[in-house]
C-alpha cells in the first residue's frame, strides 16, 4: 500500500535552480497584472509573494475554500445539477477508511477484501477496472520509444526558470494542475497554456480521492474544472489522481465528468525529496528506453513541479532523457488526444503533427 507523501510547500526553494536565476529587478517594477509579466519573473522569493488577480478575487466565494476538502458549495446550482444528473452512474461503493486519516493515506484498520473487487490502486496498483463500462487507467502510451512527459502538483509559484527551461527546448509537457494553486498562483497556470502545455486537472485539495463521499469526490473534480475555465479559459478533459489513489467508485465519478485518467508505470519518487532514489530511478527509465523495453509501447513516469528539488532533476535528466527516447511528448499528443479541451477553439497537434 501506497505510503503518505510529504506535500511541500510551494514557496521552498533550494539553491539548486536558484542558482540558475536572473538577477530581477525589485518588486515595484514588476508586471503582475498579466501572465506575460508575471512570465518575466525568475527570482523565487518574489514569484511566490502571493498577488491580486480580479478574476479570482471576484469569484472566490463561488469555490469551496482552498486547501480543504471540497464540498458542493451552497447555493450552486449548476454544481447541484450536475451533481444529480451522475449520480445514477457511481457505483455502491463505500469510501475507503475513516476521515481526517484517511484523507492523507492512513487507511490502517481498514478492512479489505484481498480480491480487491473495487480495482483500487492504492492496495494491488489495478489500473483495469472491474466495473463494466470504465476505460481503463492510462500507464502507457501506444508510440513506441516515447514517454509521455508531464508534471503533477502545479502551478507552482516558482516555476518561472523551469518553464523558461521547457520553452528554450520547445518541449511541451501535461501539467497536472490542483484546483487551489490555481487560485491561489493564477497567472503561473495561465503560462502552461500560453507556452502549449497540456493542462489536466489534478483535484481541489490533492487529498486520497477514494477516502471521500460521493460528493466531495465530485466536487474536488467540478471545483478544479471550473478553476482553470475560470482562469485558464479551458476546461480539461482529463486527470490524475493524486498519489494514485482511484478505485472503481471514482473511476465511475470521473468517466462521467468527462475525464481520462491518467496514472504512471514509473515513478521517479521525485516528491520523496534528496536521498529517496530518485537518481537512480531516473537512471533506471532511462536504461530501460536504451535497452529497447518500449519499442513496442511508450511509457508515463510520474515527475513533478512539486518543489525546486524535483523541478531541478527534470532540468538536470531532461537530455539524458531525450537522447535515450525516440520522443518526449504530451500524454495527450502521444494518444493522439488533438482536442484536449471541452472548448473546440483549441486544439493540440496529433503525435505525427507533433514529432514532425
Amino acid at each position: 500500500m501506497r505510503l503518505l507523501s510529504l506535500f511541500t510547500s510551494q514557496a521552498a526553494v533550494s539553491s539548486t535552480l536558484i542558482a540558475t536565476t536572473l538577477f530581477t529587478s525589485p518588486a515595484s517594477a514588476q508586471d503582475r497584472t498579466t501572465e506575460k509579466g508575471e512570465a518575466q519573473i525568475t527570482d523565487p522569493n518574489l514569484e511566490c509573494t502571493p498577488y491580486y488577480y480580479a478574476p479570482v478575487s471576484n469569484a472566490v466565494k463561488q469555490f469551496p475554500t482552498v486547501w480543504t476538502v471540497a464540498t458542493i458549495v451552497s447555493g450552486d446550482t449548476n454544481a447541484q445539477n450536475k451533481y444529480q444528473s451522475i449520480q445514477s452512474q457511481i457505483p455502491n461503493i463505500p469510501p475507503k477508511g475513516t476521515q481526517p486519516a484517511s484523507l492523507s493515506g492512513d487507511f490502517s484498520g481498514y478492512s479489505y477484501p484481498s480480491s480487491d473487487p473495487d480495482c483500487w490502486w492504492t492496495y494491488s496498483e489495478c489500473t483495469t477496472p472491474k466495473l463494466a463500462g470504465l476505460p481503463s487507467d492510462l500507464t502507457t502510451v501506444p508510440e513506441p520509444n516515447t514517454l509521455g512527459y508531464g508534471f503533477d502538483d502545479g502551478p507552482n509559484c516558482s516555476h518561472n526558470v523551469f518553464y523558461n527551461f521547457l520553452s528554450q527546448n520547445n518541449q511541451k509537457a501535461t501539467m497536472y494542475y490542483i484546483g487551489s494553486n490555481v487560485m491561489d498562483w493564477p497567472l503561473e497556470a495561465q503560462r502552461a497554456l500560453s507556452d502549449g502545455h497540456e493542462i489536466c486537472a489534478h483535484t481541489w485539495s490533492h487529498k486520497y480521492m477514494t477516502a471521500l463521499t460521493n460528493e466531495e469526490a465530485f466536487a474536488e473534480l467540478y471545483y478544479t474544472l471550473q478553476a482553470i475555465k475560470l482562469v485558464v479559459g479551458v476546461t480539461p478533459t482529463c486527470w490524475r489522481p493524486p498519489y494514485g489513489d482511484i478505485d472503481d467508485r471514482i473511476r465511475a465519478i470521473a468517466h462521467a465528468m468527462g475525464l481520462r485518467t491518467i496514472v504512471w508505470q514509473y515513478d521517479s519518487n521525485d516528491w520523496r525529496g534528496a536521498g529517496n532514489g530518485v537518481d537512480q530511478n531516473y537512471q533506471n527509465l532511462i536504461a530501460s528506453a536504451k535497452n529497447g523495453t518500449f519499442a513496442t509501447e511508450g511509457t508515463i513516469m510520474l515527475t513533478h513541479e512539486l518543489n525546486n528539488f524535483t523541478m531541478s532533476k527534470a532540468i538536470q535528466y531532461y537530455s539524458q532523457l531525450k537522447a535515450a527516447f525516440k520522443y518526449l511528448v504530451p500524454v495527450g499528443v502521444a494518444m493522439n488526444q488533438t482536442q484536449p479541451y471541452v472548448e473546440t477553439n483549441y486544439s493540440q497537434p496529433s503525435f505525427a503533427q507533433y514529432t514532425n
